[in-house]
């Protein structure tokens, strides 16, 4: 039986994101392509004989108690299936987080597929998605990764075939926006513009990933993140201004991502690209699902 693994954990990107009006559970609904993206994490993890569970972290800033994802994931996984097993696991951060990329749900899917295995479980696809679920809304995307169209609050994922492969910028910003701050902001100015249709739109990205006009992406969140801190709006001039065919907010923020059609144009842009104090960039480049499910070998989901 396999004792140790180290995983990369991917980070994601949006291609494009439509928010909907609060359903009653107070959550959205959304419309969003996710892709996959060579920004990762490193996850190792250590099988033990006893059913002690020990997460340490090489950033301090990052919780390891038990509200961090990876423990959730671990919990939901041993109380399930491994009352007895139990993991030491070591988690190299270079996600950046409150960015909008996705780190901590692909933590957690990472450690669920590699428990799997280094435990020796018989959980499938179906139950692994199930624990992804009630951890988070994209967790279950990472469970197979690739490009994909997800809906409701992001749970609901339909596999796409992989979109154009494109060379990317992430910039992080010296501002962090919470995923309720952006929320909030949204439904306050819907509730406040005569002309709510582009703040909360119910239209969706394109429908299938041979159809994604890459250079024409739209994130509703741009509309009030922009104003809650203008230095993210600067980084999207600051990508525009390099080179880049395109620039779109991750998620709700704060990174903004860079789209070039080439290597070497996402070089030049490295070397063109205005810096304010604080600013990280990270030049990376789209991961199609063939790729993603090869870092995992047969541990991912087909």
């Amino acid at each position: 039986m396999t004792k140790s693994l180290s995983l990369p954990a991917f980070a994601k990107i949006n291609l494009g994101l439509r928010v909907g009006s609060r359903r009653a559970d107070g959550y959205h609904e959304i419309g969003t392509i996710f892709q996959t993206i060579s920004l990762h994490d490193t996850i190792e993890m250590n099988a033990t004989e006893d059913p002690h569970i020990v997460l340490a972290c090489d950033d301090r800033s990052l919780s390891t108690s038990d509200d961090n994802l990876v423990m959730r994931a671990v919990k939901s996984l041993q109380e399930r299936f491994a009352p007895q097993q139990g993991v030491r696991i070591r988690l190299q951060k270079r996600i950046p987080m409150q960015a909008g990329l996705g780190g901590g749900s692909s933590d957690a899917a990472t450690t669920l597929m590699g428990l799997a295995r280094l435990w020796d479980l018989p959980a499938s696809r179906h139950e692994l998605a199930a624990i992804g679920k009630e951890l988070g809304a994209d967790v279950t995307f990472f469970l197979f990764g690739g490009t994909a169209h997800a809906s409701g609050v992001g749970d609901r994922v339909e596999v796409y075939n992989d979109a154009p492969k494109k060379f990317l910028l992430i910039v992080k910003p010296n501002a962090n926006i919470s995923t309720a701050e952006a929320y909030r902001a949204l439904d306050q100015r819907f509730l406040t513009s005569p002309n709510s249709n582009p703040i909360l739109s119910t239209s969706q990205p394109a429908a299938d990933s041979d159809e994604i006009n890459l250079a024409n992406l739209t994130n509703d969140f741009e509309a009030v993140v922009f104003d809650l801190e203008p230095e993210i709006r600067r980084a999207k001039s600051a990508l525009l201004k390099a080179g880049a065919s395109a620039a779109l907010l991750a998620g709700s923020g704060s990174a903004m991502v860079g789209i070039f059609a080439s290597e070497d144009a996402q070089r030049r842009a490295i070397q063109a690209i205005e810096l304010e104090t604080g600013w990280r960039v990270f030049p990376c480049k789209m991961v199609g699902r063939q790729e993603y499910q090869s870092a995992f070998g047969d541990l991912a989901p087909g």
